[in-house]
């Protein structure tokens, strides 16, 4: 019996910035997809996969975007070393799609020749190609490919069954079972290569007209220096706003939906360990931090809105000139603004900034961007201690102090950012492409949040119910002694811990609880509120072990030390990730340092003033 396993090619997706690239990816692999990192470095690798017509497997590998194979940016070296096979440790690609902007071949075509040299099974994706037609774009495609010499084929990425062309040419693809050899890239000349693709849209393209007159009409508006300010900031308070007003019904279906979990745990149970351990230390814990999903799906829903419309890169060139009074680029736009998500990924995305002094300093204040993992701490002392009440009869005052908080890390990174650079000016030029505006694409927005929502739960689910299980034993042994006069907790490693550490933090108003909760938030912030839980519930007797954890802290804890509790957290470093990520994009363990010393000394600084000023006017 022929045992053999079938040849399941590998696909690599190679083209521009913004050409629908990933979109593409989307549409051919769907949820069956993988993303993790290239070996040694921090950059992104998506693999996924999907079976053919014929039965047979492809794998597509989506690669960074880059306008050009001869390498100048960490992400385009990537993207170099794996279509020549000089990746230590991926494979080379058995094909290439090259996907090119329908309505820009003028800059797709000068990667397309480039990949020529490579001389793998390759086809071109014409993308965005309905795009093009409602410009009065004519591409002869069958001239194109006879020019090209490779097949070329129209997709619309972000339609059902827009790839249906691209499928059935690969499936045609000549292709090799056994790998092929790394290859060395030529240089080329780019004036030649641009001669070239001139000659290629003199035959191939008529009739291409001016962008989008509605672009045109919208950015009049949009990058107006004084109303697109304006309007860049009312809508970031929108999203904003959102979070709180939007997530209150799905965090009570949570919540509510945990804490009967715990009481039927607790009813059906026998007394004992065991069921301390899972009503306190997994149930609690972990469904502490599950209530906030909802709130972290908006924040995300909106950034990948406003991604998909097109409207970050003009938000980046919008806020050029402000970036540039501290010595950044408009370019440190899209890895700040993804620092919002997680400074991790936005660290990684200052690979495209090309001046290594911006990049450094991009990557030194990305973590004071607000990442969705301080929004349960957020989220919980805000519901705690603000009212939940209208201010001038449209806000939500809440959502107002969520706003205030996000804008306090901005304007903190931008101070931090002033400090760091050089005194004599060495502001650079953005050159950056606008887009068209379009319609964000719902299975792109659909498999964006997907992702999200996995990667979360899987945080709750593994790193955080991890804590959550040892700082329970911590919290739980050894037992309280015969003549105790305060809860077990009190007795135990993690109380004496935290009592200790008291010392250091009782000048910011925080309690020994809060400071047992600061050591496993270093692992991720929001693993502090689900310390919180265990901590509280372990504080507590009789009935008042069922009760949630927002009434406990606001009957615990002052006015002050909640205020104190919220500025330390717009400051500090409480994720050991980040500073691994940072050792590795510098390549050295000096600025990890300097980073976490810069930061914990001013969350400290933010504590302390913001804890005696509210003592002072609020008693």
């Amino acid at each position: 019996m022929n045992t053999a396993v079938p040849f399941s090619p590998l696909v690599a997706l190679v083209g521009n910035p913004n050409c629908g690239k990933t979109a593409l990816f989307n549409r051919l692999t769907g949820a069956r997809q993988k993303v993790a990192n290239f070996a040694g470095v921090t950059v992104e690798r998506k693999i996924g996969r999907y079976l053919g017509r014929s039965g047979r497997v492809w794998q597509i590998l989506d690669l960074p975007g880059t306008y050009s194979i001869n390498a100048s940016t960490p992400d385009e070296h990537i993207t170099q070393a794996v279509i020549t096979g000089q990746h230590e440790s991926e494979p080379m690609p058995d094909a290439i799609v090259c996907v090119v902007d329908a309505t820009n071949l003028r800059r797709g075509l000068r990667i397309a020749l480039e990949l020529k040299q490579l001389k793998l099974p390759m086809v071109l994706a014409v993308n965005m190609i309905d795009v093009a037609e409602k410009r009065h774009i004519q591409i002869d495609l069958d001239a194109l490919s006879a020019l090209l010499d490779m097949p070329v084929v129209d997709t619309v990425a972000v339609r059902p069954h827009g790839e249906a062309s691209l499928l059935a040419a690969l499936e045609q693809l000549p292709l090799r079972f056994e790998k092929n050899p790394p290859v060395q890239l030529l240089p080329v000349s780019v004036m030649e290569l641009q001669d070239e693709v001139n000659v290629i849209l003199g035959k191939c393209v008529r009739n291409q007209a001016p962008a989008s007159a509605w672009t045109d009409k919208i950015d009049r508006v949009i990058l107006h220096p004084i109303f697109g300010t304006a309007l860049f900031l009312v809508l970031m308070f929108l999203v904003f706003q959102a979070v709180f007003s939007w997530a209150t019904w799905p965090m009570d279906l949570i919540k509510n939906g945990v804490e009967g979990l715990g009481n039927v745990v607790q009813a059906d149970m026998p007394a004992g360990v065991l069921r301390d351990l899972i009503t306190q230390g997994i149930i609690g814990g972990s469904g502490a931090v599950l209530v906030f999903l909802p709130q972290i799906v908006i924040l995300f829903f909106f950034i990948l809105t406003l991604e998909d419309s097109g409207y970050l890169p003009r938000a980046a060139f919008l806020l050029d000139r402000l970036m540039g009074s501290v010595g950044l680029s408009g370019r440190a736009f899209i890895p700040l603004l993804s620092s919002f998500a997680c400074a991790i990924p936005g660290i990684m995305s200052t690979r495209t900034i090309q001046n290594p002094r911006d990049r450094l300093i991009t990557i030194m204040i990305a973590p004071l961007m607000t990442c969705s993992a301080r929004l349960p701490v957020y989220a919980l002392i805000i519901a705690a201690f603000i009212p939940d009440r209208p201010v001038l009869g449209l806000l939500n005052l809440q959502g107002l102090v969520l706003f205030i908080l996000y804008m306090a890390g901005i304007v903190a990174a931008m101070v931090v950012a002033w400090v760091m650079k050089p005194r004599k000016k060495t502001h650079h030029a953005l050159m950056l492409e606008l887009p068209d505006y379009r319609w964000p694409n719902l299975r792109n927005l659909v498999l964006g949040l997907w992702e999200r929502i996995r990667i979360f739960v899987t945080r709750v689910g593994t790193i955080i119910l991890s804590l959550m299980v040892l700082l329970w034993f911590l919290s739980s042994f050894p037992g309280a002694p015969p003549d105790a006069t305060h809860p077990a907790i009190y007795y135990s490693i993690a109380g004496l811990l935290g009592r200790g550490l008291e010392v250091i933090f009782a000048p910011i108003g925080f309690n020994w609880q809060i400071c047992i909760a600061l050591v496993p938030g270093m692992a991720a912030r929001e693993v502090a509120v689900a310390a919180l839980g265990t901590v509280y519930s372990l504080s507590q007797h009789g009935d008042n072990l069922t009760q949630t954890l927002q009434p406990l802290i606001a009957r615990s804890w002052s006015l002050p030390t909640a205020l104190s509790l919220l500025a330390w957290y717009v400051f500090a470093p409480q994720c050991i990730a980040t500073l691994s990520v940072v050792k590795r994009e510098t390549n050295s363990w000096r600025y990890p340092f300097i980073m976490a010393a810069y930061l914990f000394g001013l969350a400290y600084f933010a504590s302390f003033l913001t804890y005696h000023t509210a003592l002072q006017f609020l008693g």
